[in-house]
């Protein structure tokens, strides 16, 4: 094992998945050594002989964020730093502090104003029928004014908040990511609730598209410094994770190619001037036969691996643009079969309804043309095994608790 010295240096905010994936990802193609900074005493996501990891307390509250980012920039100032952060919250308070962190970092985010627009997801909705992007048919509930529901389409239906950054906070009974609906009764229910808490903007009601998670699909795609879309890798979801504070986030992942979808995040994201890593949640609506897109994350997703895992590394996207200033080939993902997966084999067996996905899965598997970030051969640190075999084996135990 060995590390070479480079002009800049990766400093990744976190201690999940996306940070080791990000961790493990620099040092595949880089053999660079980044700096991760968190607050958390018994992840050991990043206990990595590929990092040097950082605890400091209170990280979440922004004064300590920023007093501690300004010391690490002051420190490396010989190095050109690249800034990352693994949660929305984290990429929050880059963005909002972005002119003063300049100072010492590059800072592949957008600006405030614009991911103001797009993060409400009733906003990116409004941009969506602008340009006629497919979407699911959506009600818009205003917390503050106790909007009548007066949608026309019929239940069940989803329904979910369209600020992540306030409902964050938002503490109230029966609090889930993501709800369904069969009856008013119970969805004003749940509204009442909502109000009650310090949760003061909209609630999103959506027709329920039929299928199960093997209808998702997740879409990465980057955007160079001009705002030109250079790269996109549509992924096929298989599973998602049913924990209530998790639901929704992918677990397993087949990477496939649809040039359409691909086109339809280009006109948005090229529309809007985004630059960055950007990734998109969509669902295929077989009644239609078209893919829905649901939203916009502004940072690489959680299951960003699916995308380095399949042969297109995603730091070199960002290191080659924002740090050499190179000019970056366009790139579809091709069809090169791979899959993701943090869940057990006997998961994918049991859970996964598609009867075709899930052969294609296990012989990928069978095959060796698969990848769990966190099982990197290279890995050195005894702690970072243990907590990822334990992850691995407890999502047995999450799924026959928590799967409907």
């Amino acid at each position: 094992m060995f590390f070479e010295e480079k002009s800049f240096l990766p400093v990744i905010l976190g201690s999940d998945i996306t940070a080791y994936s990000l961790v493990r990802s620099f040092y595949q193609e880089y053999k660079v050594k980044p700096l991760v900074i968190h607050m958390s005493k018994n992840n050991y996501s990043v206990k990595s002989c590929f990092c040097d990891d950082f605890y400091v307390e209170n990280l979440e509250k922004p004064e300590i964020l920023l007093s501690t980012l300004e010391q690490v920039g002051s420190k490396y100032s010989n190095k050109k730093l690249i800034l990352f952060g693994c949660g929305d919250w984290y990429v929050r308070c880059i963005i909002e502090n972005k002119e003063s962190l300049s100072k010492y970092y590059v800072i592949p985010y957008i600006d405030e104003n614009l991911m103001n627009e797009i993060v409400l997801k009733d906003k990116f909705y409004e941009i969506c029928e602008e340009l006629d992007i497919p979407h699911p048919d959506t009600f818009v509930y205003d917390c503050k004014e106790n909007t009548p529901l007066t949608f026309d389409f019929k239940y069940p239906v989803i329904a979910k908040n369209a600020n992540s950054a306030l409902y964050h906070y938002a503490k109230f009974p029966g609090k889930k990511k993501v709800f369904t609906f069969n009856n008013k009764e119970d969805l004003e229910k749940m509204l009442e609730n909502v109000r009650t808490s310090s949760y003061d903007y909209k609630f999103l009601i959506q027709d329920r598209i039929p299928g199960d998670d093997s209808n998702m699909r997740v879409l990465t795609c980057y955007s160079d410094r001009n705002g030109k879309v250079r790269f996109a890798a549509l992924g096929h979801v298989l599973l998602e994770e049913h924990v209530p504070t998790a639901l929704g986030n992918p677990c397993c992942i087949i990477n496939e190619v649809n040039e359409e979808v691909v086109a339809q995040a280009t006109k948005f994201l090229e529309h809007i001037g985004y630059t960055g890593f950007s990734n998109f949640d969509l669902k295929y609506d077989q009644r239609d036969g078209k893919y829905k897109f649901f939203e916009i994350n502004i940072r690489l997703g959680r299951s960003n691996f699916y995308v380095t895992g399949s042969g297109f590394n995603v730091t070199k996207f960002i290191i080659e643009d924002l740090i050499c200033e190179n000019e970056i080939p366009y790139t579809i993902a091709d069809n090169t079969e791979h899959i993701f997966s943090i869940v057990p084999k006997c998961v994918i067996k049991k859970y996964v309804s598609d009867e075709h996905a899930r052969e294609k899965a296990l012989r990928l598997i069978k095959n060796h043309k698969w990848s769990n970030p966190l099982f990197y051969n290279k890995e050195r640190n005894l702690k970072h095994w243990i907590f990822s075999i334990l992850a691995y084996f407890n999502q047995i135990k999450k799924f026959k608790k928590f799967y409907k």
